[in-house]
């Protein structure tokens, strides 16, 4: 379900979250990212299966930021993620999974609080991502009680994204 706004307030019951939650204070990814550069790819298909995220495209090496204040809880090298950063927000409500990067940043470890807008790792195109595209694949799952960093209800990032980089730019 896509957040509803009415004269600009979120309708909790509408987005599924929390008012002022992580949520709603993200920015974007990516430095300078643009509204046109994202594309809602939540409901395809990748590979057999629902895709539930967006891919930034992006050069290689490009920095990856923290979209929001948290904890790192994973790293994670897997088949068709390469390498990844799994991110729980301040409250513990959201994990923040960033995918195919080339590397992590210097000082990024499992357990490490991170600031929103850190550098976090580096665009790339490890696990089963291209070579010719590398990108960003960037989802959020609303974590259940037992805080799973591999478990959790998706939630579309595309208007989240969306208006994070219109927050971003009227700044």
């Amino acid at each position: 379900m896509r957040p509803v706004s009415i004269l600009g307030l979120c309708l909790v019951a509408a987005c599924g979250a929390p008012a002022n939650s992580s949520l709603d204070e993200m920015r974007p990814p990516i430095e300078g990212l643009r509204a046109s550069e994202l594309h809602d790819t939540f409901d395809d298909v990748h590979n057999g299966h629902p895709h539930e995220a967006i891919d930034i495209m992006e050069p290689l090496g490009t920095p990856v930021h923290a979209v929001v204040s948290g904890t790192i809880v994973k790293l994670f090298l897997s088949k068709p993620g390469g390498k990844t950063i799994y991110e729980f927000d301040s409250s513990g409500a959201y994990c923040y999974y960033y995918a195919h990067l080339d590397s992590y940043a210097p000082d990024v470890r499992e357990g490490a609080r991170v600031a929103r807008g850190a550098i976090i790792g580096y665009v790339g195109f490890t696990g089963n991502g291209n070579a010719q595209s590398p990108h960003l694949h960037f989802e959020i799952k609303k974590l259940g009680p037992e805080k799973e960093w591999w478990r959790g209800s998706p939630v579309n990032p595309f208007q989240l994204l969306a208006d994070a980089v219109r927050r971003s730019q009227a700044r």
